[in-house]
């Protein structure tokens, strides 16, 4: 008798993020900015002092401090990861139990409910009005009456660029008797952050990415913070090693360049908003085929007729998108890159 895979992962299938050879990648909302020479050097002489026969500092004690200083926190309320998704997977694999309720959203990140299946879960969805904002007091209310353990959302959110306000997000927090995961992945390109009071609610895990504003995609280190007792909850159930050697120094060398992370936020967001402003009159020309919702985010999120022939258009052209059904979100990128869509992007609605 043959060894069968049970029912939870018989028919599950490996992430598949678009793949092949685009001039122009604008689907993975990672950073276009290079991270320079001199910084590189840095990161290089910090690499060669590291002792490869030895495991990783347990707690990145030193990425932690460095993550502490940049945002102004309390380094004991962090916890390092392997970017933000190992941490929503301990999250969920720790903090509930089998046959438990998360409520997440819908649209939203789709990972969430991936790791609540693992952890046997239940993923309740609230879904988001048409304009895909959130009535909060619609969310709270459900979250109570399906008797949630665990609350976990972006914010702003991945994929329609908006944001819930700092109010909005504390009412929740204290209205509902789950846990609440905030992801803040995108929060460097906003300023509605609970970061500096997150010490204050019992409730309350905020993460972090390096891999967004901070040009970090590449070596995967994403952050945790609450109270102290969540903290050493998440401590606790983390693999003892998680965040590598190499990750660690390349992580806290450019945490520590405070000025070149806060520009190249700014240039971030010009290039959104670049990105905007030109899909915004593309949107008046094309009012009957495309709306762009407003962002707050590092990328554009678009609802468009026939999105699917817009994107293989794109993808004809050497542009990589991602495309969600109706909608496409485009990740902002160099000025070149940000031309080279919205000649193909054009091109593309009108035929």
């Amino acid at each position: 008798m043959g060894y069968e895979l049970n029912e939870k992962i018989r028919d599950l299938k490996p992430y598949d993020p678009i793949s092949g050879d685009f001039p122009v990648r604008l689907d993975a909302n990672e950073s276009f900015i290079q991270v320079p020479q001199k910084i590189l050097q840095k990161i290089s002489d910090a690499v060669l002092s590291i002792p490869y026969n030895r495991y990783p500092d347990p707690l990145a004690k030193e990425l932690c401090e460095s993550f502490g200083n940049y945002y102004h926190l309390n380094s004991g309320l962090v916890t390092a990861g392997n970017g933000s998704d190992e941490l929503i997977s301990v999250i969920c694999s720790a903090f509930l139990m089998k046959g438990d309720t998360m409520l997440t959203m819908s649209p939203d990140f789709s990972m969430y409910r991936f790791y609540a299946s693992i952890a046997e879960a239940k993923a309740e969805l609230y879904y988001k009005k048409p304009d895909m904002t959130i009535d909060v007091d619609k969310l709270i209310a459900m979250a109570n009456s399906s008797n949630a353990k665990l609350v976990i959302f972006s914010n702003p959110c991945n994929p329609t660029s908006l944001g819930l306000k700092r109010e909005d997000v504390r009412r929740l927090v204290t209205s509902v008797n789950a846990l609440v995961v905030l992801d803040e992945a995108y929060m460097d390109f906003w300023d509605e952050s609970l970061l500096d009071e997150v010490v204050s609610y019992d409730n309350l895990i905020i993460l972090r990415t390096c891999s967004k504003a901070f040009a970090m995609a590449g070596i995967r280190l994403g952050f945790a913070v609450a109270n102290r007792e969540l903290t050493n909850a998440m401590k606790a159930v983390k693999s003892p090693y998680n965040v590598n050697t190499l990750t660690q120094k390349a992580g806290f060398v450019i945490l520590q360049e405070g000025q070149w992370l806060r520009s190249c936020i700014e240039e971030v967001k010009a290039s959104r908003d670049m990105l905007y402003e030109r899909m915004s009159i593309l949107e008046s020309n094309y009012a009957q085929r495309m709306h762009v919702y407003p962002s707050v985010t590092n990328f554009l999120f678009v609802k468009i007729s026939q999105a699917d022939d817009v994107y293989y258009q794109l993808v004809k052209s050497g542009i990589a998108v991602r495309y969600f059904g109706d909608f496409l979100r485009i990740t902002a990128g160099t000025k070149e890159e940000n031309e080279k869509f919205l000649l193909a992007f054009e091109k593309a609605i009108r035929l």
